[in-house]
């Protein structure tokens, strides 16, 4: 086994972060109506104002982080770190200027980097709720960080 990455696996129940920009929060709030039954078997977080409209309008619990804007990107994209985020789900807006937009690049960045699937619109979202392995267990590899860590020390 290569020991420069690390397997985790992504079990059967999901920690879906949804998140949507201001524009964006009617779509996603219709999106989790259509995807109810799905979601609701699974645990829910999101950035504030999206959480707590989206638990108004569905009934689902969606445990709310802070608004985007003061940090909620940011505390995501520390759950994701942490291993306590599966999936993201972030309707964004890319015709308007965002006063956060280092901080939605940020949380990309890091789904990226831990290779957490991601949706930037309700096409993907779509596709990624529907996949077989939103029921299922799945393994994926990530950067052995320990190792990395120690191989920089080593070389600097």
């Amino acid at each position: 086994m290569n020991q420069d990455y690390v397997t985790l696996t992504i079990g059967k129940q999901k920690s879906i972060a949804l998140i949507a920009h201001d524009g964006k929060k009617p779509d996603l709030i219709a999106w989790c109506e259509e995807n109810q039954d799905i979601l609701k078997n699974h645990f829910l977080c999101g950035t504030g104002t999206t959480a707590r409209m989206i638990t108004d309008r569905t009934g689902l619990p969606v445990r709310g982080y802070n608004s985007g804007p003061l940090g909620g990107d940011q505390q995501i994209g520390a759950k994701i770190v942490e291993g306590k985020i599966d999936v993201v789900i972030f309707f964004s807006d890319p015709l308007t200027a965002q006063p956060h937009d280092p901080d939605v690049k940020a949380l990309t960045r890091i789904a990226q980097v831990y290779d957490i699937p991601m949706a930037v619109n309700k096409a993907s979202a779509d596709f990624l709720i529907r996949s077989a392995y939103m029921d299922m267990e799945y393994d994926h590899d990530i950067i052995n960080f320990q190792k990395n860590i120690k191989d920089r020390a080593d070389t600097l």
